[in-house]
Protein backbone atom coordinates (compact mmCIF):
# COMPACT_ATOMS: atom_id res chain seq x y z
CA UNK A 1 0.00 0.00 0.00
CA UNK A 2 1.36 3.29 -0.61
CA UNK A 3 1.74 6.14 1.29
CA UNK A 4 -1.36 8.59 -0.59
CA UNK A 5 -3.65 5.25 -0.51
CA UNK A 6 -2.85 5.05 3.18
CA UNK A 7 -4.13 8.52 3.72
CA UNK A 8 -6.56 8.11 1.60
CA UNK A 9 -8.25 5.14 3.16
CA UNK A 10 -8.07 7.16 6.59
CA UNK A 11 -9.88 10.01 5.17
CA UNK A 12 -12.35 7.92 3.02
CA UNK A 13 -13.17 6.10 6.39
CA UNK A 14 -13.53 9.24 8.79
CA UNK A 15 -15.65 10.89 6.22
CA UNK A 16 -18.15 8.01 6.70
CA UNK A 17 -17.68 7.76 10.37
CA UNK A 18 -18.24 11.25 10.57
CA UNK A 19 -21.71 10.69 8.74
CA UNK A 20 -22.68 7.48 10.47
CA UNK A 21 -21.48 8.67 13.95
CA UNK A 22 -19.30 5.32 14.23
CA UNK A 23 -16.68 3.07 12.46
CA UNK A 24 -18.50 0.09 11.36
CA UNK A 25 -16.62 -3.60 12.06
CA UNK A 26 -16.18 -3.65 7.99
CA UNK A 27 -13.70 -0.14 8.06
CA UNK A 28 -12.34 -0.84 11.55
CA UNK A 29 -10.89 -4.11 9.52
CA UNK A 30 -9.58 -1.88 6.90
CA UNK A 31 -7.99 0.28 9.07
CA UNK A 32 -6.18 -2.07 10.45
CA UNK A 33 -5.18 -3.97 7.32
CA UNK A 34 -3.40 -0.58 5.90
CA UNK A 35 -2.29 0.37 9.61
CA UNK A 36 -1.56 -2.51 11.65
CA UNK A 37 -0.10 -1.78 15.04
CA UNK A 38 0.04 1.92 14.47
CA UNK A 39 -4.06 1.57 13.89
CA UNK A 40 -4.43 -0.82 17.15
CA UNK A 41 -2.49 1.57 19.26
CA UNK A 42 -4.76 4.60 17.63
CA UNK A 43 -7.50 3.08 18.72
CA UNK A 44 -6.45 2.22 22.22
CA UNK A 45 -5.43 5.96 22.72
CA UNK A 46 -9.10 6.69 21.31
CA UNK A 47 -10.51 4.54 24.09
CA UNK A 48 -8.45 6.14 26.86
CA UNK A 49 -9.69 9.72 25.57
CA UNK A 50 -5.96 10.37 25.30
CA UNK A 51 -6.59 13.27 22.46
CA UNK A 52 -6.95 16.51 23.52
CA UNK A 53 -7.69 19.20 21.74
CA UNK A 54 -6.25 22.23 23.77
CA UNK A 55 -8.37 25.65 22.68
CA UNK A 56 -6.58 29.33 24.02
CA UNK A 57 -8.45 31.98 25.55
CA UNK A 58 -9.46 34.62 23.73
CA UNK A 59 -6.95 34.24 21.13
CA UNK A 60 -8.56 30.95 20.17
CA UNK A 61 -5.45 29.17 19.21
CA UNK A 62 -5.84 25.25 18.87
CA UNK A 63 -2.90 22.85 19.97
CA UNK A 64 -3.87 19.26 19.40
CA UNK A 65 -2.09 16.55 21.97
CA UNK A 66 -1.79 12.87 22.39
CA UNK A 67 -0.62 11.63 26.00
CA UNK A 68 1.38 8.93 24.93
CA UNK A 69 3.23 6.49 27.64
CA UNK A 70 6.07 8.63 28.12
CA UNK A 71 4.70 12.26 27.58
CA UNK A 72 2.45 14.12 25.70
CA UNK A 73 2.58 14.61 22.01
CA UNK A 74 2.21 17.93 20.30
CA UNK A 75 0.79 17.17 16.97
CA UNK A 76 0.03 19.66 14.26
CA UNK A 77 -2.52 17.49 11.95
CA UNK A 78 -2.67 20.27 8.81
CA UNK A 79 1.03 19.52 8.31
CA UNK A 80 0.63 15.82 9.03
CA UNK A 81 3.38 16.41 12.20
CA UNK A 82 3.47 14.66 15.12
CA UNK A 83 6.86 15.67 18.05
CA UNK A 84 6.75 11.50 18.58
CA UNK A 85 9.96 9.14 17.38
CA UNK A 86 7.82 7.08 15.57
CA UNK A 87 7.36 10.29 13.42
CA UNK A 88 11.10 10.79 13.15
CA UNK A 89 12.23 7.68 12.71
CA UNK A 90 9.63 5.82 10.53
CA UNK A 91 7.29 8.70 9.03
CA UNK A 92 10.34 11.16 7.91
CA UNK A 93 12.18 7.99 6.61
CA UNK A 94 8.75 7.45 4.42
CA UNK A 95 8.38 3.92 5.71
CA UNK A 96 4.64 5.17 6.93
CA UNK A 97 2.85 7.68 6.27
CA UNK A 98 1.42 8.78 9.59
CA UNK A 99 2.17 7.50 13.54
CA UNK A 100 -0.41 6.44 15.10
CA UNK A 101 -1.24 9.60 17.78
CA UNK A 102 -1.93 11.11 13.44
CA UNK A 103 -3.99 8.60 12.98
CA UNK A 104 -5.96 9.18 16.45
CA UNK A 105 -6.05 12.82 16.02
CA UNK A 106 -8.11 12.37 12.65
CA UNK A 107 -10.39 9.58 13.61
CA UNK A 108 -11.32 11.70 16.88
CA UNK A 109 -11.49 15.15 15.20
CA UNK A 110 -13.78 13.67 12.68
CA UNK A 111 -16.20 11.68 15.31
CA UNK A 112 -15.68 14.03 18.63
CA UNK A 113 -13.97 11.57 20.45
CA UNK A 114 -11.68 13.61 22.25
CA UNK A 115 -11.16 15.99 25.40
CA UNK A 116 -11.41 19.73 24.71
CA UNK A 117 -9.22 21.81 27.19
CA UNK A 118 -9.80 25.81 27.36
CA UNK A 119 -6.97 26.96 28.87
CA UNK A 120 -5.85 30.65 28.90
CA UNK A 121 -3.21 32.50 26.05
CA UNK A 122 -1.00 33.10 29.40
CA UNK A 123 -0.39 29.52 29.49
CA UNK A 124 0.48 29.09 26.07
CA UNK A 125 4.21 29.58 26.06
CA UNK A 126 4.41 27.69 29.04
CA UNK A 127 2.62 24.52 28.03
CA UNK A 128 4.07 25.05 24.30
CA UNK A 129 7.94 24.56 25.81
CA UNK A 130 6.63 21.69 27.94
CA UNK A 131 5.27 19.84 24.64
CA UNK A 132 8.41 20.44 23.05
CA UNK A 133 10.61 19.61 25.05
CA UNK A 134 13.01 16.76 23.63
CA UNK A 135 12.51 13.19 25.12
CA UNK A 136 15.33 12.51 27.48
Amino acid sequence: MTDSSEIDVLNSICREAKVEGKISGKNLTVLYEAFGQRFTKALEALKENRVKKYIFKPSGRVVWIVVGRERDYLLMPEAEFCMCDDFYFHVLDRKVHLCYHLIAQRIARNLGWYETIEEDDSLYDILMNEWKKPTA
